[in-house]
């Protein structure tokens, strides 16, 4: 199934799949893309997650608002890019992983940039700042089903346990950093930027394009890369 190793060549890592990747990933997919558009057009929805958001927002705490802004501000767009880009340069220049390289950015990219996807299939607008009694961070008219960065903090759990597997930080790695991706997906409805289905949804998109993403690679990856070794071998052979 897959080709043989060559002198110089570089074993293709699988990353883990289920067995029907294609059906869990699209299955996923299609959950969160019902979900949004079902708060769309069921009445009540809304109104029954706005009260939510405006609970919190009457019930601000000092130390709760600090750590809310500080992940609000860690996980936003530009932060995310940088982070994702620091990364798999020290994979590439420092770790010399060119493979690791891309996976983390291939893992994290796919999980966080398909939100934007959602967000414009399900076309739910933020919850409107001038309904909460604190707004602590007022968003622009915008699409937030799923929340961009609860989807940022999952993809980047699952690109370090991929890093991480095989050694004994996997488990430590995934579950703490699931942990930290619901304390994000809290903190975004705490401020008042997201409904609660908003957060909700952002784990089963994420995972469901990362599994796709998974699947693909493990299923085209060899091959891609075999063809690419032959051609740098026979470069190798003329220029000898």
């Amino acid at each position: 199934m897959f080709p043989q190793s060559t002198p110089g060549s570089v074993p293709v890592q699988r990353l883990p799949a289920p067995k029907h990747w294609l059906a869990v990933g699209l299955i996923l997919v299609a959950v969160v893309i019902a979900v949004g558009l079902t708060v769309q057009i069921v009445p009540g929805f809304t109104s029954a997650e706005l009260a939510v958001d405006q609970n919190f927002s009457r019930n601000h705490n000092p130390v709760l608002t600090g750590l809310a802004l500080a992940l609000n501000l860690l996980f936003e767009p530009v932060v995310g890019a940088l982070v994702v880009l620091a990364t798999s340069l020290y994979l590439l220049l420092i770790r010399r992983s060119a493979q690791k390289a891309v996976l983390f950015a291939l893992t994290v990219g796919s999980g966080w940039l398909s939100c934007q996807l959602f967000k414009v299939v399900i076309g739910r607008i933020r919850p409107d700042p001038a309904l909460l009694l604190d707004p602590l961070a007022p968003e622009p008219v915008s699409n937030s089903f799923p929340s961009g960065h609860t989807c940022l903090a999952v993809a980047l759990v699952l690109g370090a346990y991929f890093l991480a597997r095989g050694s004994r930080a996997e488990k430590p790695v995934l579950w703490t950093g699931m942990i930290l991706a619901a304390i994000v997906a809290w903190s975004r409805v705490y401020i008042g930027a997201h409904y609660p289905l908003d957060v909700m949804a952002s784990f089963p998109a994420t995972i469901g394009v990362v599994v796709l993403m998974a699947g693909l690679w493990n299923r085209q990856a060899p091959s891609i890369v075999a063809r690419y070794q032959s051609a740098r071998d026979r470069r190798a052979t003329m220029d000898s």
